[in-house]
């Protein structure tokens, strides 16, 4: 059974008497509090958006698998703690730190939506089974911790505020999908940090300063061979040719300023 949405709604206690739903929708509503859902121990899937919830916590409830708290006033992440969890959205919130959610209470947690936030940072952010992670439209400049992410696949970072790649790690050895589009990177030496992710297929770069470069796509992929996909364009087999005589042109250059050096410091 489902119970659906409804408008206007600001108390729910009605439903601690249906202690066998699975599927709740409760979107578009006035709630402030979801204590009465603490009754629904079969619940798999919970949506909540557009409420007026100033809290994600709930009592544990042990086969809870799905959750969305879209469009809320929720800061922080207190009380989650739904040892099956596996899909948590907290989209257009007013979270400002991911510290406090912690892999102790999540270890199920694969999908973490945290678009438009006022997150700065991917400081503390401590859930390392995550596959999938969502961190667009938020305020961040700086990238730490996220060498506990080993089994990351996918990662949104586009509308921020990163102007430097640091914090990647080649521990990160499953990453496939990395977006920063709409940052403030300039320098092909930034898109270089990235040489670490191994496994990274397709990049999204457009809308950063450094891609107004007239050999843009080039210059990436002399830095990232691997790559199969650069923006929304797949790799021709010509660019990766043209990419790889730049990356020797380089290299060649590179090897003569260093023996130039040598020459100079040996007279």
């Amino acid at each position: 059974m489902r119970r659906r949405k409804k408008r206007g709604l600001t108390d729910i206690s009605l439903l601690e008497r249906f202690i066998h739903l699975r599927y709740v929708d409760l979107s578009k509503n006035k709630l402030k509090d979801l204590a009465p859902l603490s009754s629904l121990t079969q619940l798999l899937w919970l949506k909540v958006d557009e409420n007026l919830l100033t809290s994600a916590s709930m009592q544990e409830l042990p086969y809870l698998q799905v959750i969305s708290f879209d469009r809320n006033r929720i800061m922080d992440f207190e009380g989650l703690t739904h040892p099956l969890l596996a899909n948590l959205s907290l989209k257009e919130n007013k979270i400002e730190t991911v510290q406090g959610l912690s892999h102790d209470q999540l270890f199920s947690l694969e999908v973490l939506e945290l678009r438009g936030n006022k997150i700065k940072t991917t400081a503390g952010l401590g859930v390392s089974k995550l596959k999938k992670l969502y961190l667009a439209k938020n305020t961040i400049c700086s990238l730490e911790g996220l060498e506990e992410f080993e089994q990351l696949e996918t990662l949104h970072l586009r509308d921020n505020k990163l102007e430097a790649l640091d914090g990647f790690s080649n521990s990160m050895k499953c990453l496939q999908y990395l977006n920063l589009r709409s940052n403030g990177i300039k320098s092909f030496q930034e898109v270089e940090k990235l040489q670490v992710l191994p496994m990274l297929q397709a990049l999204v770069l457009m809308d950063n300063p450094c891609a107004e470069e007239p050999t843009y796509r080039l210059e990436v992929l002399s830095r990232l061979p691997q790559l199969q996909r650069l923006d929304k364009e797949s790799i021709e087999e010509e660019e990766r040719e043209e990419a790889e005589k730049i990356c020797q042109a380089r290299k060649e250059k590179e090897k003569e300023i260093e023996e130039s050096l040598e020459d100079t410091v040996a007279e």
